[in-house]
């Protein structure tokens, strides 16, 4: 089972992320986490997924997962194959991969069966409404146009979060919310977890930044403190 609260650490296909240097940022991460007493979630490239699976301690998320079962499929991520490589969830619906309503159920039910948590992105409260009813573990709330940049929601649209926690309250009260898109300090950190949300996360915040070690521990710091 995923800790809660937990900071997830994307890394998509930024320089720095791959292979050997995918797995020392990991390493960082997960030396912070014991330092701090924080929870991190890693969501590596998937050829790194059993390298830092079999390395570390810390969970580690396929970044994709495909609706896919044993047999044909040239080329398609079988979700046996992301747990048997070590991936504790796969990533639905990304918005930068995005996915149908039909794949999206598909995919949550392929998931479950194999063990896999399984978090779905949405970008709305509509959306989410749609996701909620099949019961996914994880939501993640975020809008596209924020993803990469420093326009943290949290910031930015705090009353779209609270809408969103009322509709996951009403709808589907077991599966956790994470916050997403411009999550760039640990202030914005800290505002997710008042506001309500069980995860946070980023990617580029941490990819680009020049003392990720700084920044981590800040975000470790917080993520305790909220425990």
């Amino acid at each position: 089972m995923l800790p809660y609260p937990h900071f997830q650490v994307n890394h998509k296909v930024y320089p720095g992320t791959v292979g050997t240097d995918g797995l020392a940022l990991a390493e960082t991460i997960e030396r912070i986490g014991e330092e701090t007493d924080a929870s991190f979630v890693v969501t590596p490239q998937v050829p790194d997924l059993r390298l830092i699976a079999s390395e570390t301690d810390l969970p580690v998320f396929a970044p994709a997962v495909d609706p896919v079962s044993p047999g044909r499929g040239m080329g398609t991520l079988l979700p046996e194959a992301l747990a048997e490589a070590g991936a504790a969830g796969a990533v639905i619906n990304h918005a930068e991969n995005r996915d149908t309503v039909a794949d999206i159920e598909t995919k949550i039910g392929r998931c479950r069966k194999v063990g896999l948590d399984a978090i779905v992105c949405v970008d709305s409260v509509e959306t989410g409404r749609a996701v909620a009813a099949l019961e996914p573990d994880q939501l993640l709330f975020e809008r596209p146009e924020d993803i990469s940049t420093d326009r943290a929601i949290t910031r930015t649209h705090p009353e779209r979060i609270d809408r969103f926690l009322d509709m996951r309250d009403d709808v589907a009260p077991d599966t956790r919310v994470r916050v997403g898109g411009g999550i760039s300090t640990a202030e914005d950190v800290r505002r997710a977890f008042e506001l309500g949300a069980d995860a946070t996360g980023a990617a580029s915040a941490i990819a680009t930044v020049d003392d990720q070690e700084r920044l981590l521990r800040e975000i470790g710091e917080v993520v305790e403190s909220v425990k």
